[in-house]
């Protein structure tokens, strides 16, 4: 009998996501293959301590009424202290502790910062852990939605024209602020710039909602972006790095489909709010679907992606134009980047394997 994969499940963490990331992480461990892999879930509160939980994906389901959680519940998981071991060990409350055994692989399905944006990878890479996803400066950029642009731009990928904006900047000078902001017209969009699932963003439609829709974003961080607003269609495509020697490639498409709100905002996509249709596969022509491949792809090898990603579009008069990217996207069994396998595919179950099994190629 094959010996199973030992996979850490890291989930949680300290961002404004901590719920979505413990809903993903209900998702993997309702489907992942158990006859392959041996599951440790390790739950990051958030404060940041990082638990032995159950291995319970009902536990972590997402309900809108009760959002899940970590709880801290006296356990501490340690990691390596030495690269070269790969043995996880857990202190109980009484003090005591025990092994965990040695893990193969490390699947951090965090979002937002402090688990997308680098930094735990850079722990798992300091310890020598191998891991499912980007590395730290593929997962840096694509978390950080000014330099995303930047590199995308130096690519030759369209991106919507925007101004990024740090707190001194708009404490000390908020005139100039508005000034520029103006010059992107009306509507425009008002972006935490290190943060996902929607969370502090604005639309604004008049110029006297600006202030408080700033105001909204520094509360997540202290650099936002003000982007015009895109006229086109929302469409988005999953993308899979290969293993090595072998090229990333891209699904069918989806297409966000807003009928009631101001925008895809947290509550439509999490919480069952009305408004929003998700449809997959997209409607587009083989060639538009071509270049929305190419278009994802590209956008993935410019910021060294690896494992995947979800790269989200605007399709206008005059083509794509690339939203942003998302190097551990919402992975619950009805978000759109698993979705979009399926509609190619490749069922949920499996695409958990080849993520781990990719990951596992290159390490």
């Amino acid at each position: 009998m094959t010996e199973k994969v030992a996979v850490a499940l890291l989930f949680g963490g300290r961002s404004s996501e901590h719920s979505i990331s413990c809903a993903t992480a209900a998702g993997v461990l309702a489907a992942i293959d158990r006859e392959k892999y041996d599951v440790i879930p390790v739950g990051i509160t958030p404060e940041g301590a990082f638990t032995l939980q159950p291995d319970d994906a009902t536990r972590f389901a997402l309900n809108a009424d009760d959002l899940p959680r970590v709880e801290d519940n006296g356990t501490r998981v340690r990691w390596p202290e030495v690269a070269g071991s790969r043995e996880l060990t857990v202190t109980r409350p009484d003090g005591s502790t025990q092994s965990l055994g040695e893990v193969d692989i490390v699947f951090p399905i965090l979002h937002g910062p402090w688990g997308e944006d680098g930094t735990i990878q850079g722990m798992l890479e300091l310890v020598g852990l191998p891991y499912v996803g980007s590395g730290v400066l593929a997962s840096a950029l694509g978390m950080d939605k000014h330099f995303t642009k930047t590199v995308l731009r130096q690519a030759g990928i369209p991106v919507a024209p925007w101004t990024t904006v740090t707190a001194f900047e708009w404490r000390a000078a908020p005139d100039d602020v508005r000034s520029a902001a103006t010059q992107l017209g009306l509507p425009a969009f008002v972006k935490p710039a290190r943060a996902g699932s929607s969370v502090g963003v604005s639309k604004v439609k008049d110029w006297s909602e600006l202030d408080a829709a700033i105001e909204t974003a520094f509360a997540e961080d202290d650099r936002i972006l003000i982007e015009s607003s895109v006229a086109g269609r929302e469409v988005e495509i999953a993308v899979l790095g290969g293993r090595p020697g072998e090229p990333a490639r891209a699904s069918v498409a989806g297409e966000i489909v807003v009928s009631g709100r101001d925008f895809y905002d947290f509550a439509a996509k999490y919480l069952d709010a009305p408004g929003i249709d998700l449809v997959c596969p997209a409607d587009l022509t083989e060639a538009e679907l071509a270049q929305m491949r190419d278009l994802g792809v590209r956008a993935f090898d410019a910021i060294g992606g690896e494992g995947l990603s979800r790269v989200d579009f605007f399709l206008t008069a005059d083509g794509f134009v690339v939203n942003e990217i998302n190097t551990m996207p919402g992975f619950t069994p009805i978000s759109m980047f698993p979705r979009c396998w399926q509609e190619s595919g490749l069922s949920y179950p499996d695409l958990i394997d080849e993520l781990i099994q990719v990951a596992l190629a290159r390490a």
